[in-house]
């Protein structure tokens, strides 16, 4: 960053009013009228300041409903401002001590949510409101039969599931995790543990309506071979549910936890589920990470139409 920069960077948090609306920004996203009432200032003023806070690249604004909700662009901010912000707000300052007094009494009278967080709940926590609350939630309204999960891990998953399961097997390479999760389906009489490989389950075929690769490929020496493992043990019309990561190039990141494969692009990921035997029914990205390696995760389903062909003894 040249010398010019700083003198911007300085310039623009040398005003007390600027550096007192970044500081409230930096708990949370605001609206305008909620950003005057903490302060105590007129709209105009702070308005005037947002703009110029705006302009500069230091805070951004989105529009829901009528309102203008504002939040700190806080990765786009000099290492220096950041530094700057923390500071302020721990500080004893008895000005901005004041708004941050003010905005938590006006969440306490809110009642309900604050303004900004309409239209981007999911960003958000608020007590109880969890994505692993959601997910016990969801289970409830499905009835899964009998499920297989290839690559259980601890069971975590697996625990949310149980209870809509007619039965569940966990299956893991590892005997560590395959005892993790015995222990913590203890308590579910139709769960059952497994320590075995992915990619010869000592199972029957036809044994299940339900299998589960959840960030299982990646691990696994012969990621078809497993696949179609996990074809061989579905009954006909049977479903088959993948996470796995997109193709990436963050394998220094991956290796560190054991993985064997950059990821699966979709097309790739579809072709191998057909070659196992069953019918794609979707197959793309769900969900990309924020963190480093911005990973990406794709959700793969498919059924199995029929079973294949008996194998023919050669004549002698």
């Amino acid at each position: 960053m040249d010398l010019s920069r700083y003198v911007d960077t300085i310039t623009l948090f040398g005003d007390a009013t600027r550096l007192r609306l970044c500081a409230l920004l930096r708990v949370r996203d605001l609206t305008v009228t909620e950003l005057v009432r903490a302060t105590n200032l007129p709209q105009s003023r702070v308005s005037t300041h947002l703009g110029r806070l705006r302009d500069a690249g230091a805070v951004r604004d989105r529009r829901v409903g009528t309102s203008s909700i504002y939040s700190l662009s806080i990765d786009g901010l000099p290492p220096a401002a950041r530094y700057l912000l923390d500071e302020a707000i721990s500080s004893d300052d008895s000005t901005l001590g004041s708004d941050l007094r003010r905005l938590r009494l006006i969440d306490a009278r809110a009642g309900s949510l604050p303004d900004a967080f309409v239209g981007e709940m999911e960003r958000h926590y608020s007590p109880g409101r969890t994505w692993e609350s959601l997910s016990f939630a969801l289970t409830a309204l499905i009835n899964l039969g009998d499920v297989i999960d290839i690559g259980s891990g601890d069971g975590a998953v697996a625990a949310l599931l149980a209870s809509q399961c007619r039965s569940l097997l966990c299956v893991d390479a590892n005997e560590a995790m395959r005892a993790a999760a015995k222990s913590r389906l203890a308590h579910h009489s139709n769960a059952r543990t497994l320590c075995a490989d992915a990619e010869a389950l000592p199972l029957s075929e036809s044994s299940f309506d339900v299998a589960l690769m959840f960030h299982t490929l990646t691990y696994v020496e012969h990621p078809d071979r497993a696949l179609q493992e996990c074809a061989r043990v579905l009954r006909v019309g049977g479903r088959m549910v993948l996470l796995v990561l997109d193709r990436h190039e963050h394998t220094d990141e991956t290796e560190k936890y054991g993985a064997r494969h950059p990821g699966f692009a979709p097309a790739t990921l579809r072709t191998m589920i057909k070659k196992a035997g069953a019918e794609v029914l979707s197959c793309g990205v769900v969900c990309q990470e924020s963190r480093r390696g911005k990973f990406r995760v794709i959700l793969a389903t498919a059924e199995k139409r029929k079973n294949p062909p008996p194998l023919r003894q050669k004549s002698r």
